[in-house]
C-alpha cells in the first residue's frame, strides 16, 4: 500500500530530491496512454502519409523517446536513469477519429519510470498536434494517465485494479 507521506517534501515542507541511495535495484516498467482526437480528415491525411511535414507516427515516436530520456530536466526533483527501453506505439482508430498512444518504459534501477512513460506519452501526443496543426487547429490531447506499473517497494499497479 503506498504511503500518504509526500516524499519530496521535508520535515520543514521543502521541496526536495528523494534520497534512492539505500534502495535496492529492481526491474521497473511503466505504461502510460494519450489520446489525440481529431477530424476525420486528419486522421485520413496521417494515415495516407500526406501531412506536408513528414511522417507523423515516426515524428512523434521519436519525439517521445527523446523526452522520457529527458524527463528528469523537464520535471523538476524527477532523477536521471539509466533507461534500457522506451516503445511508443500508435492505434489509429477511425470512429470516433482519434489516436490512442501507448508508452512503455524500462529500467533495471532504484526508482521507477512512470514520469519517463507518462512524459514519453505526452510528447508524442503534442508532436502529432504539431505536425497537424496546420490542417487540424480543433485536435485536443486527452486522457494521459498511468495505464501499469510494476517493481518496488509499492509493488504492481493496474489502472482501475483497486
Amino acid at each position: 500500500m503506498a504511503s500518504s507521506k509526500l516524499t519530496h517534501i521535508n520535515e520543514k515542507g521543502e521541496a526536495r530530491m528523494v534520497d534512492v541511495t539505500a534502495k535496492p535495484v529492481t526491474s521497473r516498467m511503466a505504461t502510460a496512454r494519450a489520446v489525440v482526437r481529431m477530424k476525420p480528415a486528419t486522421l485520413a491525411a496521417i494515415l495516407d502519409g500526406d501531412i506536408l511535414k513528414g511522417d507523423v507516427f515516426s515524428a512523434a515516436r521519436i519525439a517521445g523517446i527523446m523526452a522520457a530520456k529527458r524527463t528528469h530536466e523537464l520535471i523538476p526533483l524527477c532523477h536521471p536513469l539509466a533507461i534500457a527501453s522506451i516503445v511508443v506505439n500508435f492505434a489509429p482508430q477511425k470512429e470516433p477519429a482519434l489516436v490512442e498512444i501507448e508508452s512503455t518504459v524500462k529500467v533495471e534501477g532504484k526508482t521507477g519510470v512512470e514520469m519517463e512513460a507518462l512524459t514519453a506519452a505526452s510528447i508524442a501526443a503534442l508532436t502529432i498536434y504539431d505536425m497537424c496543426k496546420a490542417i487540424d487547429r480543433e485536435m485536443t490531447i486527452d486522457g494521459v494517465a498511468l495505464v501499469e506499473k510494476s517493481g518496488g517497494k509499492s509493488g504492481h499497479f493496474r489502472r482501475g485494479e483497486t
